[in-house]
């Protein structure tokens, strides 16, 4: 059990932690195209390419062509650029520290399906699926295994003598994916 970690390490040791922080990386927007037809669209970002661009799974992609415009509020946009199977990529309207503040606004956690299969993503989220070293945002999951640290648990460790360091590894969109058996 993770509590026993400070019993089961010695001074000296270290211990190395992902601090990535989850981006609010999963967003609901409305395309309207050229003969006024609005559509509902989701999507969930979950690879950079650049300042203003992201690959991102979209829901539905068949109503999505090139050019298309999806709003997701007040200010904040995005233009289809490509398509491919299962992704689009998204050119935003903003970069730096005002997307980040509009998909603050209005994205919400992409929670693996195990957690959004039973029941609807709410505010609490945004603490719950981070770590409590998180820092440096970027990921569109948590990495996982670092929820079950707490602060009394990380406390026990400095005790013993165990060192903590600190990596960054933004965690992609492929933790969610199953794993192929092998042929």
């Amino acid at each position: 059990r993770i509590a026993a970690l400070p019993s089961l390490l010695r001074a000296g040791d270290v211990l190395v932690v992902n601090n990535t922080r989850v981006l609010p990386a999963q967003l609901e927007g409305q395309r309207t195209n050229r003969t006024g037809t609005v559509a509902n669209i989701g999507v969930t970002l979950h690879k950079r390419l650049g300042e203003f661009d992201w690959q991102a799974f979209a829901r539905p992609a068949k109503r999505l062509k090139n050019g298309d415009v999806i709003v997701f509020g007040h200010g904040f946009a995005a233009t289809v650029v490509g398509k491919t199977e299962g992704d689009v990529t998204l050119h935003f309207d903003c970069d730096g520290r005002r997307f980040e503040e509009a998909l603050s606004l209005h994205g919400q956690m992409p929670l693996p399906p195990y957690i959004a299969a039973r029941r609807a993503t709410d505010a609490q989220d945004e603490q719950d699926y981070q770590t409590i070293y998180a820092a440096h945002s970027g990921a569109v999951a948590a990495p996982t295994a670092g929820l079950h640290f707490t602060p009394a648990l990380m406390g026990a460790l400095a005790d013993a003598g165990v060192s903590t360091e600190f990596l960054t590894l933004h965690v992609g969109a492929g933790t969610f994916l199953p794993v192929k058996g092998d042929d």
